[in-house]
């Protein structure tokens, strides 16, 4: 008689814990249940540091006459700088670059001056917008004899943005809150509860040119993606 109590009490014991393990094992599969969402965030800035290379050439067959004039034409292009408010922190000069077109051998053609020197001078700034209005009076030095150089493309403005952690938290929680929003339409439109967080992945902060006419405007951009919970 004990022997059936025994096997009578194992049975129910064994049917409590199947009863159990059932129960955790649906719990464990709703909680599976979840959704995928990204969240974007996007912000349209001023760039705030510009570098700017200043380039022109010279031309002679006399180098040390072109010296002079080179000496001559930095002089005034410095002076034609600081006057327009850029300090001399901001300005960089590169050695001089002297190219002998009789000692190019790939050059056939017959050229009217030997010496080409391409000077360069570079400004430096987080005051964008003064070096732009600046950029805007290049014609002033025309009459000194200095023409810019725009066609080698070695040399062109650069413009950045180094704001990036002033503006980061505030992004980051924007595209939080967009990736919830979609999450919570995705919940409503499944007839789901919206449940915790899963899992959650912060994409990498870009910065571009907003479009390719105004590289002095950016663009930053971050994704997040985000999975929760869906509960019944």
């Amino acid at each position: 008689m004990s022997r059936v109590k025994e096997s009578i009490i194992m049975a129910i014991a064994i049917l409590g814990l199947g009863a159990f393990l059932y129960c955790a094992m649906m719990h464990t599969k709703d909680r599976e249940r979840v959704v995928s969402v990204k969240g974007l965030s996007e912000r349209v800035v001023k760039a705030d540091f510009v570098i700017w290379p200043i380039v022109y050439k010279e031309l002679g067959n006399d180098l040390s006459v072109i010296y002079e004039s080179v000496q001559t034409k930095n002089a005034a292009l410095e002076k034609f700088l600081r006057d327009n408010g850029i300090d001399e922190s901001e300005i960089s000069r590169s050695a001089t670059n002297i190219m002998d077109a009789q000692g190019e051998l790939y050059n056939n053609e017959r050229r009217t001056f030997r010496y080409v020197a391409t000077v360069v001078m570079t400004v430096a700034s987080k005051d964008v917008d003064k070096v732009r209005k600046l950029m805007g009076k290049q014609g002033e030095l025309l009459k000194q004899g200095i023409a810019f150089s725009e066609s080698d493309y070695r040399y062109r403005q650069v413009y950045s943005f180094n704001g990036l952690n002033d503006i980061k938290p505030a992004m980051i929680d924007e595209a939080n809150k967009n990736a919830r929003l979609t999450a919570e339409k995705f919940a409503s439109d499944s007839d789901s509860k919206l449940g915790k967080i899963k899992t959650a992945t912060q994409g990498q902060f870009s910065i571009e040119d907003r479009d390719e006419n105004t590289p002095y405007i950016k663009k930053v951009r971050v994704v997040t993606s985000v999975q929760y919970f869906l509960e019944d």
